[in-house]
């Protein structure tokens, strides 16, 4: 049974998303604040996060932060009842694997969480027997989700890991789109890739260090992943 953690200081929105979530068969931890939550995750760890942004004593977005900088393995959602640019915008830099409107259907909640549980499970199976290898001058460790450098260490999160597997799978070949969003982000609507562009972005900075590796933009097409040993 997958466990959820939901972070949502509305008691009667809380009760009622909590019950069903546990009627669709996963276990729900449910806490009233972001400061609640953060202990908890020290004492259980998640499947899944589900984060209220707007929250008191610790905001979901301070909340995410320390989520990525903690528990980097750990997906989390965002559920608020803002639809501006910029917050959806930050959410995207802070690593959000989605981020949801209220007004919304459970039964959308739900099959979106499922997605993303499948995918990061897909994606590990397909890893399993090989937990480091080498990218260019850098040794990818996914156990501990660390992108070393004989310079610089950086802690990724389990997206950017998802994604550097995927890249380094089909290095120095034009991949589209398309094949990324449904393969790492399980859609191809607007947030998703705006999501990856972000994710791509982080990627070029962590391999800056190796001048034989690139990450290219083929305008309207995709992306190229070039390792020129």
């Amino acid at each position: 049974m997958k466990h959820i953690l939901l972070v949502e200081d509305d008691f009667d929105y809380a009760s009622i998303l909590k019950q069903y979530l546990e009627f669709s068969g996963f276990k729900v931890s449910w806490k009233k604040n972001g400061k609640e939550a953060l202990e908890s995750l020290f004492l259980t760890k998640p499947d899944i996060c589900i984060l209220d942004v707007m929250m008191p004593q610790m905001d979901g977005f301070t909340l995410a932060e320390k989520i990525v900088d903690q528990f980097p393995d750990t997906p989390f959602v965002f559920l608020t009842a803002k639809s501006l640019q910029q917050d959806k915008i930050k959410g995207l830099k802070l690593g959000a694997d989605d981020y949801i409107v209220k007004p919304f259907e459970v039964e959308e909640l739900i099959l979106r969480i499922g997605n993303i549980l499948k995918r990061s499970q897909k994606i590990e199976e397909k890893i399993v027997l090989q937990q480091n290898f080498a990218i260019g001058s850098y040794i990818f460790d996914y156990e501990n989700y660390l992108l070393k450098h004989e310079t610089i260490t950086h802690r990724i999160t389990e997206k950017e890991a998802q994604l550097i597997i995927f890249l380094h799978a089909n290095r120095n070949k034009l991949i589209k789109r398309e094949e990324i969003l449904r393969e790492i982000w399980g859609n191809e609507d607007f947030f998703s890739g705006r999501s990856m562009d972000v994710f791509i972005s982080r990627l070029r900075k962590y391999f800056r260090e190796d001048s034989t590796i690139s990450i290219s933009s083929v305008r309207g097409l995709g992306f190229e992943f070039k390792i020129n040993n």
